[in-house]
């Protein structure tokens, strides 16, 4: 049975109405999510800063490890933004944003593109917004040589898996640029937030040796940075995933075949505040991260309607370059080229065999 069918999609909504308890914020588990991610990412920073005298070696390893805390800062930034982690609108906001200042991700403007994002994955109309920009085969195949070249460019795993993540988190993220009526009323508090993160940058350079400020952070948002954009590749840039024009989209398909299950160890999940469970967390983004393991074990049934990685098989995933709409799938440019050869030969057999007969 697929996702179109009326009794699978009355299990899901019987599944949804199910994990409605998991909604509710456990302030407990707030709070020690809250400890154990600012607590170890702090002392790790400041043993950073302390070791760029003695071993530069030391300082990058402890700041792949220390990328990984604040990828958990970030989930909780992440969780308030979607309205849930705990209770209250005004602690949600607080604890938001002052984890958007380790991250370096605007809070409230990042979180309403990210509600964009929720409301239209896989839409192709609205691509670029809250995701990595992908063409169609048929929209390729319109390009030029110089600009089939540059989307090249664009995916190939230096630009997209390490020099994007770090101009998205340093640069993109500091200007606004989604020209929707709705974000220009908002634009202001992205310009606020950045006067406050250049100026905590500014005090903490002011008084300790910038340098090392600008090398340690640095160097943690570059890996945080590259993390981030990695999971939401795998989560969005899978083979069979969803992409469809505004008049053929669905939202449960795309909460489900759209988002994938990336089935890590144990700690990493832990690391990465559970968000490998995304095609839970797309079905119902006011669950918690913390909750969201729980949602698959009352449930499992639901896996078999989303794509299951594991990591090696992530690896892989690099070669996808075009969303293929006649088969639903992503495809490598080797597949494109080769259809796009074997195409042009057909084109020349049939024109010399009319030439023959006429």
């Amino acid at each position: 049975m697929t996702l179109q069918s009326k009794e699978v999609r009355a299990k899901v909504s019987d599944v949804l109405k199910k994990w409605r308890p998991y909604q509710k914020p456990n302030h407990k588990k707030a709070v020690v999510q809250i400890l154990n991610s600012f607590l170890p990412f702090i002392g790790i920073w400041i043993l950073m800063y302390l070791l760029w005298d003695i071993s530069k070696w030391a300082v990058v390893g402890l700041g792949l490890l220390n990328a990984f805390f604040l990828v958990r800062i970030f989930i909780i930034q992440h969780d308030c933004g979607h309205r849930t982690f705990v209770r209250s609108g005004f602690w949600r906001n607080v604890i938001g944003y002052s984890c958007s200042l380790f991250s370096s991700i605007p809070y409230h403007y990042w979180a309403k593109s990210h509600h964009f994002h929720h409301q239209h994955n896989g839409m192709l109309e609205v691509r670029d917004i809250g995701d990595i920009h992908t063409l169609t085969v048929d929209e390729f195949k319109q390009k030029n040589r110089w600009q089939r070249f540059l989307y090249r460019i664009y995916r190939t795993p230096l630009v997209l898996f390490v020099l994007g993540p770090i101009y998205y988190v340093m640069i993109h993220n500091r200007l606004p640029l989604i020209n929707f009526p709705e974000f220009k009323k908002i634009k202001w508090s992205l310009y606020i937030y950045n006067g406050v993160l250049i100026g905590i940058i500014a005090l903490l350079c002011w008084l300790l040796d910038w340098q090392k400020i600008i090398a340690v952070h640095g160097i943690t948002l570059g890996f945080f940075a590259i993390i981030a954009v990695w999971f939401f590749y795998v989560q969005h840039q899978h083979e069979h995933g969803y992409k469809h024009w505004k008049v053929n989209w669905d939202f449960l398909s795309a909460a489900i075949t759209g988002s994938s299950y990336y089935k890590l160890p144990r700690l990493m999940n832990w690391f990465t505040g559970n968000i490998a469970i995304h095609h839970v967390h797309h079905l119902n983004p006011a669950i918690p991260n913390y909750h969201l393991a729980a949602c698959v074990e009352a449930t499992p049934w639901i896996n078999q309607y989303t794509t299951e990685i594991t990591f090696w098989e992530s690896l892989k995933l690099m070669s996808h370059k075009l969303w293929d709409e006649s088969t639903e799938r992503m495809i490598s440019f080797k597949e494109f080229y080769r259809r796009e050869k074997k195409s042009g030969q057909l084109q020349s057999s049939t024109r010399n065999k009319e030439e023959m007969v006429a």
